[in-house]
């Protein structure tokens, strides 16, 4: 309810700025990746790969002083989300928190995670637990390890031996962090891939045991960020659909006893699969995309894109190179260009990030939505 409480006061400048009508004023919702540092070798993402094959460039990415210059720059971001590589790797991730807190003051800090290194993720955790308690309390904490398989069969997935144990053994620690912080939110995440598309009734039935605050699926995406362009990844659109067809029968028989702010949340994830299934099966935009307008994501080396699908393809500019000013980038000539491109259905992807934000800004979605809400059967 809070997104869409930001959005509403922003949806006529986002509609006109779509049409290139008007500037887009400041996104709603910020990625930042903040490394490209990470342990897993998955075989959905190659981003492991970039120091492995150039060490040297790690020294590029953003200093703590040149984020504190970018946020500052930013103003109020309502959603925060942490991205990367694997965030809880960088020396400096709770500073960074600090810092996103004080200038972006957000209502979601959203941070998903590999759960290799469970100490320092618990340690970090705690510290950021921490500083929320005494600055920011309202600010809702999401911390989501990755669960795509159960036992040896996620490590194969991951391409790290014992990383399953240590994905269940962190999700525990974590639920008991919540219980000395109420606005801690622990999920489960899977990426939906030819590796387990067949495989998810079982998946999710574990996981519903281990009884996550939520559970979030996506489709594992060929993306410019993840150096996997040239991956067959992406499970076909029938075997998808065969396995969204569980969850959304799941979500239907449980709709009634579910609360109405969970109620609002299942009812968006249902139309989320019905638009992903159909952009897999037309190959293009089934709805506008405001990404680049409600959307940004940073790079660890400060490039601005409209999302990590385009990502490196589709720049919209460096903040070093533009002083580190967000505004001047996200306003320039070149992002207006990578907007446009957009505009004209050039690009096309089932991004849950994006997705839930172009939902909102079209009515028919929005329409289906509410009746998501109230109806208790149906399918996709």
């Amino acid at each position: 309810m809070g997104y869409a409480k930001e959005l509403l006061p922003k949806m006529a400048q986002y509609c006109l700025a779509k049409s290139g009508l008007s500037k887009p004023g400041k996104p709603i919702n910020l990625t930042f990746s903040v490394t490209n540092v990470c342990q897993s070798k998955c075989r959905t993402c190659n981003i492991w790969e970039i120091y492995k094959n150039a060490p040297e460039k790690r020294s590029e990415e953003l200093t703590l002083d040149e984020i504190e210059k970018i946020f500052k720059s930013m103003g109020h971001i309502y959603i925060f989300n942490v991205s990367g590589g694997e965030p809880f790797l960088r020396p400096d991730f709770v500073e960074i928190i600090k810092l996103a807190c004080q200038y972006l003051k957000p209502g979601i800090i959203h941070i998903p995670t590999n759960a290799i290194a469970e100490r320092q993720i618990l340690s970090q955790t705690s510290k950021i637990i921490d500083f929320l308690r005494d600055h920011s309390p309202s600010t809702r904490l999401t911390i989501k390890p990755s669960l795509d398989h159960m036992d040896e069969r996620h490590d194969d997935i991951r391409g790290v031996p014992g990383n399953f144990a240590k994905v269940i053994t962190l999700f525990n620690s974590l639920k008991i962090l919540k219980s000395d912080f109420p606005n801690l939110h622990v999920e489960l995440g899977t990426v939906i891939s030819r590796w387990n598309v067949n495989d998810i009734e079982s998946i999710a039935s574990f996981i519903t045991k281990l009884d996550p605050e939520s559970y979030r699926n996506e489709i594992a995406e060929q993306r410019s960020e993840m150096l996997n362009t040239e991956n067959p990844i992406t499970p076909c659109p029938a075997e998808y659909k065969k396995a969204i067809g569980f969850f959304v029968s799941q979500i239907r028989t449980n709709m009634k006893n579910k609360i109405f702010f969970h109620r609002i949340t299942n009812a968006f994830r249902l139309e989320y699969y019905s638009l992903a299934i159909k952009i897999l099966n037309e190959q293009k935009q089934v709805i506008p995309c405001y990404a680049g307008i409600s959307n940004a994501h940073m790079t660890p080396y400060g490039h601005i894109w409209a999302c990590c699908t385009l990502g490196y393809e589709k720049s919209m500019g460096n903040l070093r190179e533009n002083d580190y000013d967000f505004a001047s980038l996200w306003n320039s000539q070149k992002a207006a260009d990578v907007r446009k491109f957009i505009q004209k259905k050039n690009c096309f992807c089932p991004m849950a990030n994006q997705m839930y934000s172009n939902i909102l800004m079209h009515p028919t979605a929005l329409t289906k939505v509410v009746g998501n809400i109230f109806m208790r059967k149906g399918q996709i």
